[in-house]
């Protein structure tokens, strides 16, 4: 049995730290590759600046963004879950995924359903501390999450439905604000979707090969060699959406310069990408969190000096 999840950065501090009898859990959430949360966390963190910059500015919220902080680590772990049980039989058969928890026996069925229901719990308890029309639409997510999974099987457009997944912290930032939604919200939301497609495209090229044998579908299959014109149009369009979101929020320069220093790292990826070579496709997929902290920077920065 391993002690190591192929696809995990080596090295790393569930690898190096966490007591032994607790790893095959925590690798079940992903905490040995932190990236996922990353993901999810940060169109939460605009969400909630970007309705601060709507209000004229300050401070964001410290209580909120330390609950979407624990929240993304919990819910991403229950994610991961839930897809590690769909995709048990697929990931016995993809050498980059089969060292995962579950499909090499690292733990049971029963006992990842029960880790599950305990996550989804915990989920619940961060939810509650919000406002009830935050609570509600953060309920109405679950319904994506649990969907997302199964989507592989019947399209070549899953990354449509983790987008729709991964980025609605960007609604639920923007209500624990206003306690409502509006434009503002809606755009952050669907740039973040056209920007899940673009870095889970890079992403899902890391298995195309394994992915025919198997017969699952991506949009990494769908675009083939054409995809690095995709994903450019993709991360044009979630620059744009997300531009236009914060020009109906008012917000200042400093925001837009946000957009543009993101917009400037998806060129360089753009730039770097090697669809054929699954390690720059793993560095590059990695790489989005820089895009994604450029854009929380520049919303920072503005909210800050008002």
């Amino acid at each position: 049995m391993t002690d190591h999840v192929a696809d995990a950065p080596p090295d790393n501090w569930v690898d190096r730290y966490m007591p032994q009898a607790w790893r095959p859990y925590a690798r079940l959430m992903r905490l040995d590759r932190a990236i996922g949360s990353w993901l999810l966390l940060l169109p939460c963190w605009w969400g909630l600046i970007l309705a601060q910059i709507a209000q004229g500015g300050g401070v964001p919220n410290i209580w909120y963004a330390l609950l979407f902080l624990i929240g993304a680590l919990i819910m991403r772990g229950a994610g991961c879950t839930l897809n590690d049980l769909a995709d048990r039989d697929f990931d016995a058969k993809v050498a980059r995924t089969r060292s995962r928890p579950i499909p090499s026996g690292q733990v049971s069925v029963k006992a990842a359903v029960v880790f599950l229901i305990l996550q989804c719990l915990a989920g619940l308890v961060i939810l509650l501390q919000f406002n009830w029309p935050t609570v509600l639409i953060g309920a109405a997510s679950l319904a994506i999450v649990a969907i997302y999974p199964f989507m592989k099987r019947f399209t070549y457009w899953p990354q449509v439905f983790l987008g729709l997944a991964f980025n609605w912290g960007a609604l639920v930032g923007w209500s624990s604000i206003h306690g409502n939604l509006s434009w503002p919200a809606l755009l952050l939301y669907l740039g973040g979707i056209a920007w899940t497609l673009a870095y889970d495209t890079i992403y899902a090229h890391q298995d195309k090969e394994d992915d025919v044998l198997i017969g699952v579908k991506s949009t990494a299959l769908k675009f083939g060699a054409s995809s690095v014109y995709w994903i450019a149009g993709f991360f044009i369009l979630a620059l744009v959406l997300i531009d236009a979101g914060l020009w109906l929020a008012r917000a200042g320069l400093l925001a837009h310069m946000g957009v543009v220093a993101a917009a400037v790292h998806a060129a360089w990826q753009i730039a770097k990408l090697d669809i054929d070579d699954p390690q720059n496709c793993r560095k590059l997929f990695w790489s989005n969190r820089y895009f994604g902290l450029l854009l929380l920077l520049g919303l920072l920065l503005d909210t800050l000096t008002r």
